[in-house]
């Protein structure tokens, strides 16, 4: 993520990448594009316009407020299609969106790791990582050894269990029966149930979600 290039060089990238997939060439992108090691739990945002990709070796979990909207591919690292020919890309629209002006400083100071404690009880701490002023998705990630308690405050909330072999969803009302979610397992709670709690299934353990839900508050 993050670009440093005048003029004159956007228009040397949008040339060589035509020539990449028009004629089949290898395109430098590490000329071009930063790069940014990744560690487990390591948060990146990626508001529209950002140029981003994963490397080898990553497991992503992307939330993503825009499911119904393309990600504009711009470069496919010269892989062929069944027919032996480049992938299909989308250059014109991809080159169309960049904001240009978000460089090396602007991405390090925005859009990488802005986690800030914002909670805690006993036994577990609540933080939010991935609230930028140009998304309206709020996520927050919790650490708990013991139940934690969430408030749905008339919203849905997507979960993924990031840390931990297990954990169990349970309602303090009773409204629902408890079921056991496993690590990497996506969850859904509807905004009906106005409150439910979380804690790990094995005794001594900690575990981790990642919650997503619409912004509601600053």
């Amino acid at each position: 993520m993050g670009t440093n290039l005048k003029l004159d060089e956007r228009i040397g990238v949008e040339l060589e990448l035509s020539q990449a997939q028009a004629e089949g060439t290898w395109f430098d992108a590490d000329q071009y594009v930063n790069k940014w090691p990744a560690r487990r739990h390591d948060h990146f945002l990626i508001p529209a316009g950002t140029i981003h990709c994963s490397g080898r070796n990553s497991m992503v979990l992307e939330i993503s407020a825009t499911p119904y909207i393309f990600t504009f591919k711009l470069w496919d690292w010269g892989r062929p299609g069944l027919d032996g020919k480049p992938r299909p890309i989308h250059l014109e629209h991809g080159l169309a969106n960049i904001q240009w002006d978000r460089n090396t400083d602007w991405v390090k100071e925005n859009l990488i790791n802005r986690v800030c404690p914002t909670a805690r009880g006993p036994g577990w701490t609540e933080e939010r990582t991935g609230l930028h002023a140009l998304e309206f998705i709020e996520t927050r990630r919790h650490w708990f050894e013991g139940p934690v308690i969430h408030e749905n405050r008339g919203s849905v909330h997507v979960l993924n269990l990031v840390e931990g072999q297990a954990a169990v969803v349970e309602s303090p009302d009773h409204s629902f029966e408890p079921f056991v979610v496993h690590y990497a397992e996506t969850f859904i709670v509807p905004a009906a149930v106005e409150k439910y709690s979380l804690r790990p299934l094995l005794p001594k353990t900690k575990c981790a979600t990642i919650r997503a839900s619409v912004r509601i508050d600053s």
